[in-house]
């Protein structure tokens, strides 16, 4: 009987140097489901967007030839050029950022992207950019409708969008099937430790509107780059939680930093997480 979850793996977790067929294949060999695709604020990632047909077309072949999916997208390219942001050429290219990203989810056969929950990164956050923000969103949504791909938004490492309770008023405000929220479990542990609130009572407040899940560690004040194991996340008890509001995707988020093992770093999250999944599908 096949399992009743899919666990991902973040594409950083891997050396950057490597090729798509050799990033598939390691997720492969590490057990994994699928691979989440970085769509960052660098260029080189950027270029992504503007991949040609042809190349499209080749990254869909490789997926089929290594039995391994690329179905999440980590869009976090909006940190340099925000939806909410006071510079008109920054909000334009910020649209068309999320219109070419819907569009190669969909090319590529993504189901999900997860959004940055903020307004604006580098730049002062207002009312002003919170209602720019909220305007360009309900574009974004409707474009996502066109094509059928989900948004969710990533509980983040700001005040503007740490909890889920914060994601659920914008997906409130726009009021779309297609907008909902995409938490990281380690950040609403350490927005729950600044706050003194509840981390499975905040996950609770999206009940239905969970598309998928982040699986990172962290410890107080420090949200990257954490092993697992070595912060104060609750998986266990934040697996079981997503569960029973109807969570089954999930990916561990974690990054390559020049660990000569780094395979054992994508078996190891593997084999934490697919234990602790399990145990939540046999209860």
């Amino acid at each position: 009987m096949a399992k009743a979850f899919t666990l991902g793996l973040y594409e950083k977790s891997m050396p950057s140097q490597l090729e798509w067929k050799e990033k598939l294949l390691c997720a492969k060999e590490a057990g994994f489901d699928f691979v989440e695709i970085s769509i960052d604020e660098t260029e080189e990632k950027l270029k992504r967007l503007d991949m040609t047909q042809e190349e499209r077309l080749k990254l869909v072949r490789l997926m089929a030839e290594t039995g391994v999916p690329i179905r999440t997208m980590c869009l976090s390219g909006h940190r340099k050029y925000p939806l909410g942001s006071r510079d008109p050429e920054v909000c334009a290219r910020g649209m068309e950022i999320m219109e070419k990203a819907i569009r190669l989810a969909d090319d590529l056969g993504i189901r999900i992207i997860q959004l940055a929950g903020y307004d604006v990164y580098y730049e002062e956050s207002t009312f002003e950019t919170k209602k720019r923000f909220l305007k360009n969103l309900k574009k974004a949504a409707e474009i996502a409708e066109k094509y059928g791909i989900l948004l969710g938004f990533e509980t983040m490492e700001n005040e503007f969008m740490n909890t889920v309770e914060k994601a659920m008023k914008y997906v409130t405000l726009v009021c779309s099937p297609y907008l909902n929220v995409y938490p990281d479990i380690g950040n609403i542990t350490n927005a729950a430790k600044t706050y003194q609130t509840d981390v499975l009572e905040d996950l609770t407040l999206g009940k239905g509107h969970i598309v998928a899940m982040h699986l990172k560690e962290t410890v107080p004040g420090k949200f990257r780059e954490i092993p697992f194991g070595t912060g104060h996340v609750d998986f266990e008890g934040a697996a079981e939680a997503a569960w029973k509001l109807g969570v089954r995707k999930f990916v561990t988020e974690f990054w390559y930093t020049g660990n000569p093992a780094w395979k054992d770093d994508l078996r190891n999250a593997h084999d934490m997480f697919t234990e602790i999944l399990k145990r939540q599908d046999n209860e």
